[in-house]
């Protein structure tokens, strides 16, 4: 009997660590079941370990684990099945067996594979085309916050006592003028992360004739002066613009154009009309009420940080329990974009000293604690884990320790009912405390090694960042080790 042959694709919203967990679980189980196996990811860094068109003309079935839209026409007459990432990471070995006992042919329109009809185009939801823009923007937003953070070192001024006594640049020296210059280079990132952020986004909706439209529409969108207002529209008008762009877009490619223009459609026609079309409605209908909105939602969080000492530790709480709750999901992406939104918004709007750092400052507290509370349960109670479930636990603090929240994957699907209550108490608590404390986040890793890797204000120099970090995991390992059922 030959070996069967499986081929797979990965890709998840983010491009992330789901990507590639996802390709690591059914590169094991096949090769524990026998099987000849390769994944191909499509991760934020490119395509990896692509598959050729021999391998998937041999192949037995395919298995897509994918959040976003990819490329069918590979796949056209071989046996298909379609699952979301999580899936895989979940129950790889069901998972194949499904795939070689249920997968059906693509390419004949109106069929089906696992979640998504297959026929001329593939639908996502609002959340999968949100993940899709921010896979494109991550890379910016770390890259940006890292020369920031960099930068922001040679800023503050300090008296011979080492008390901070002003914020700026001494540009008359050489340094000072180098790290004035790359502080600029980090607000520009985040300037063009925004429209980068929402030209992607449409791409997701409508492929590229849309992206121009909306990086130009959300560029003036978040352009104050050409809106005649104090600010700009923040990621809540790049949302509006890149949905607007990129179902707009759809509309216009449904248009029957004549053959003699039909090879300068979407290259010409399409980006031109859109562009026009959204720039006008951003200038004269939503972009000034949508600023004027902005600027009223950062300037009442900001008063409430500043005359209520609870509203931090609050913001911070929630904040954080939503980076806990879904481990990379939609609940927790909204989390990681509302403080990194709340964040460049406010430097950009009131520059480094008014900006809003509580919402940003919480997610990246809690973004490890479920993976370091993994870990520290393992060490701790050592009775309630498996050899097996000690070997994740370890690969857990290792993504922990670089900011990767999806490393408590495995856990909460094993045990959802004990483990998710466990990560959203812990990740509530990092929160709370970093942002009740008045720690800075400027940019950096999320975990405890931020307070060396990037640069975090805080009360007491790397002791605050880490303190309120490792409460978080202590409360989510007490938690979990107290309600998990002991090892037979």
């Amino acid at each position: 009997m030959s070996k069967k042959k499986i081929v797979g694709v990965t890709a998840c919203s983010a491009g992330i660590a789901h990507t590639y967990m996802a390709a690591e679980s059914l590169e094991k189980a096949g090769g524990a079941k026998g099987y000849e196996i390769k994944v191909e990811t499509q991760g934020s860094i490119g395509v990896e370990n692509k598959l050729t068109p021999q391998e998937i003309e041999e192949a037995d079935v395919v298995i897509l684990a994918v959040e976003i839209n990819i490329d069918m026409s590979r796949f056209v007459g071989k046996r298909v099945l379609r699952v979301r990432a999580a899936e895989a990471i979940k129950n790889p070995e069901a998972l194949i067996e499904k795939a070689l006992n249920q997968a059906t042919s693509y390419g004949e329109k109106g069929t089906k594979a696992g979640i998504a009809k297959m026929g001329k185009t593939e639908e996502g939801g609002f959340f999968q085309h949100i993940m899709a823009g921010i896979s494109y923007m991550i890379p910016m937003v770390i890259a940006s916050g890292l020369i920031l953070a960099i930068a922001n070192v040679y800023a503050f001024q300090k008296d011979e006592a080492g008390r901070i006594v002003n914020w700026g640049f001494d540009t008359s020296t050489f340094m000072g003028d180098l790290m004035s210059n790359l502080f600029s280079v980090g607000q520009v990132g985040f300037l063009l992360m925004i429209p980068l952020f929402a030209g992607f986004v449409a791409n997701s909706i409508a492929g590229k004739p849309a992206i121009a439209a909306a990086m130009i529409g959300t560029y003036i969108a978040n352009d104050a002066e050409m809106l005649g207002a104090e600010a700009g529209g923040g990621f809540l008008a790049a949302i509006l613009v890149a949905f607007a762009a990129g179902y707009l877009v759809k509309i216009l490619k449904k248009i029957p154009y004549p053959k003699m223009i039909q090879p300068i459609v979407p290259i010409m026609i399409l980006p031109l009309v859109s562009t026009l079309i959204i720039s006008i409605f951003v200038l004269y209908v939503i972009g000034t009420p949508m600023a004027s909105m902005m600027d009223f939602l950062y300037e009442g969080l900001t008063t409430l940080n500043e005359n209520y000492a609870a509203a931090p530790v609050i913001v911070g709480v929630i904040i954080g329990a939503m980076v806990g709750f879904d481990l990379g999901g939609p609940i927790n992406k909204t989390a990681l974009v509302f403080g990194t939104a709340v964040f460049t918004d406010t430097v950009a709007k009131y520059g480094i000293e008014g900006a809003n750092f509580v919402p940003q400052t919480a997610t990246q507290a809690a973004i490890s604690v479920a993976p370091l509370g993994i870990w520290l349960a393992s060490i701790l109670f050592k009775k309630k884990f498996s050899p097996t479930e000690k070997v994740s636990a370890h690969s857990a603090f290792g993504m922990g320790m670089v900011g990767v929240t999806e490393g408590a994957i495995p856990f909460a699907a094993q045990d959802p009912i004990r483990m998710i209550p466990a990560f959203v108490a812990g990740s509530a608590v990092a929160g709370g405390l970093a942002a009740g404390l008045g720690a800075k986040f400027y940019g950096g890793i999320g975990s405890p090694l931020g307070t060396f890797i990037g640069y975090i204000e805080q009360p007491i120099p790397f002791v605050t960042w880490i303190f309120s970090v490792m409460t978080g995991v202590l409360v989510t390992a007490i938690i979990i080790g107290f309600t998990k059922k002991k090892v037979e």
